[in-house]
This record gives C-alpha cells, sequence and structure tokens, in this order.
C-alpha cells in the first residue's frame, strides 16, 4: 500500500486503486433502527477507507448475536461463526496468515459468557488483531436474556424481578490477564472518539481489545442514557499517548490525565464508581505478539498433500 491507494494484483500487473467507503459496503445492515451496531458499522468503514485496507486482505470474524452479523455487512472476507467461538477462530486466521488484516466483532453474552475462555487466553496470547466487544447488557438477538453484563436489578426475561448480581466489569477483567497489551473503552453516541478508537487500535501491534458501551434501542434503549444525556457523567482519558478527539474535549468537561502506560492507574480507573471512562485504559508493545513466536511455516498445496497422506500412512494396516 501507498499513498495513492491499496494495490490490487491481476494478470502479472498492478495496479493502483482507490477504495471509498461505499467499496466496503456489502449487504444492507438488518439491525433494528437506533441499534448502536450502525454506528460502529459506519466507524469500522470510515477507518477501512482511511486506511486502504485491501478487502482481499482483510478478514472480518464473528460468533453469534446481533453483533455478529457484522461480517455481512462489509465487503471483505468474513467468517460467522459459532457462539464464543470468534476468537480462536481469529486467532487460527493470523497464526496460519500473519500478513492480513483480522477483526474481531462479538457481543457481551459471545465473549463473556460461552466465549470467556477463549476471551482471557486470546488476551494471554496477545496475537495481533482487533477485538470490538459490542457490550448492550443484554442478549438482544434471543430477545431479552440476561448476560454477563446486565446491571443488577435489571430486568429481563430470563429474570423478570431484575438481575441478581451485579454484571460482569470487562475492562477491568481484560486487564487483569497476563499479557494484556491495549485496553480501551468507547460509546456508539460518539461517532468521532469510536472511529479514532478504532484507528488506535488497528495501529497496535498485538491484541487490541474495545469495548463498545452501546444500547439496544429495544430491551436497553436507557443503559447509558444519562451519560449521553448529561456530559458531566462522563470522563475522557486524555494522554498525548491517547485517543485525541479535541472536538469532545470542549462538550465533556470532564478530564482525566492518564497515561496508558500505567496499568495500575488503570486498574484503579477501570472500577465503576458512576462514571463512565472512555478512552485508552492501558497499552504496552512490550509484550510478546504470539505469531511472532509461534510461527507456522508456510506450505503449496503439493507440500500440504504430502505431509497429509505421510500421516495417514501411519495408519495403514
Amino acid at each position: 500500500m501507498n499513498e495513492l491507494g491499496c494495490s490490487l494484483l491481476g494478470s502479472g500487473m498492478e495496479e493502483e486503486r482507490w477504495l471509498s467507503m461505499g467499496d466496503y459496503e456489502a449487504a444492507i445492515a438488518r439491525w433494528c433502527p437506533g441499534c448502536g451496531d450502525h454506528a460502529v458499522l459506519t466507524a469500522m468503514e470510515r477507518l477501512l477507507e482511511a486506511e486502504q485496507l485491501p478487502p482481499e486482505r482483510t478478514v472480518f470474524v464473528s460468533g453469534i448475536g446481533c453483533s455478529s452479523r457484522f461480517p455481512h455487512y462489509v465487503k471483505t472476507y468474513g467468517f460467522h461463526g459459532l457462539h464464543g467461538r470468534a476468537l480462536p477462530v481469529a486467532t487460527g486466521i493470523k497464526v496460519r496468515r500473519p500478513d492480513l488484516h483480522v477483526f474481531v466483532v462479538m457481543g457481551d453474552g459471545d465473549c463473556c459468557s460461552i466465549g470467556a475462555g477463549h476471551w482471557i487466553h486470546t488476551v494471554r496470547y496477545n496475537p495481533d488483531m482487533v477485538a470490538i466487544m459490542l457490550d448492550n447488557g443484554v442478549y438482544g438477538l434471543t430477545k431479552n436474556q440476561t448476560s454477563p453484563t446486565t446491571p443488577k436489578g435489571h430486568r429481563s426475561y430470563t429474570q423478570p424481578r431484575g438481575a441478581y448480581l451485579p454484571g460482569l466489569n470487562p475492562v477491568a477483567t481484560t486487564l487483569g490477564v497476563t499479557n494484556a497489551s491495549f485496553v480501551a473503552q468507547t460509546g456508539d453516541w460518539l461517532p468521532d472518539h469510536l472511529y479514532e478508537t478504532f484507528k488506535a487500535a488497528y495501529h497496535h501491534h498485538g491484541f487490541a481489545f474495545i469495548r463498545v458501551l452501546q444500547r439496544c434501542p429495544m430491551y436497553t434503549d436507557d443503559l447509558f442514557a444519562e451519560a449521553v444525556r448529561d456530559p458531566n457523567r462522563v470522563e475522557l482519558l486524555l494522554h498525548p499517548d491517547g485517543i485525541k478527539v479535541p472536538d469532545l474535549e470542549q462538550i465533556y468537561k470532564k478530564h482525566v490525565r492518564h497515561d496508558p502506560s500505567d496499568l495500575a492507574n488503570a486498574h484503579r480507573l477501570a472500577q465503576e464508581d458512576g462514571m463512565v471512562r472512555l478512552g485508552l485504559f492501558y497499552r504496552s508493545q512490550s509484550v510478546p505478539v504470539y505469531e511472532d513466536v509461534r510461527t507456522v511455516p508456510l506450505r503449496t498445496a503439493e507440500e500440504k498433500i504430502e505431509i497429509l497422506n505421510e500421516e495417514l500412512d501411519r495408519y495403514a494396516v
């Protein structure tokens, strides 16, 4: 890729091309009107255009849920996987094809419930890819069941008297895993902050985990209503090495000077105390990246067949 755009290989010739946001649009998104997924999709299309990522070298992987429809709406390669299994699939893709740009899109149930084990170990492995967790605090696709991040007291069809336990804290959990290297939080009602967070994550070498605070218009439309209406409920984490959106700093007056290399302070800021904190909690480039230490040799189709036949011959009778 160069400043003129990405290059397309064909017929032995290299052709320069420039891709617009429209070139990354696939099927019409079928999310509910007002769903935060639409804002996430637009921010991602902005990133794809800005970075001129070749569609043939870009992959979106998802599990199951409203958010996991994402690969259908982006004109790149995609893998719509099983519930909770997006991260191991994406890790396998990245290890085998480290040249690809890999993005993972998950919901709060997809990541923090059935996929929790994969979530923790992927953070520990630190593969070079971006994981976006869309957190609306409910199982929306299956019509309003309590999820791991549902706030205590919130009513659902599975807990009609309200959630019994406090919701899991995805940012604090990720920060507590060995080898965490990038942890950020943003909101679906702030398109520029979404975009800048995705941009910072894309340029990070390692596993970039982003929690997107998101409203479900059907079941949790009031989840972050106070933060949306009242800027005094939001604190921006600011630092020259953090997420920079100068225009928002004029709207949200509460700022926290936080060095994203300070893990101890990141843990403190991640604790829930009634404030919604947006920005980069932690970033470290000193953590080993999985595919840098666990290389897989590239083999031709013929070599793969030969290896497979040799393995099968071991069991011949």
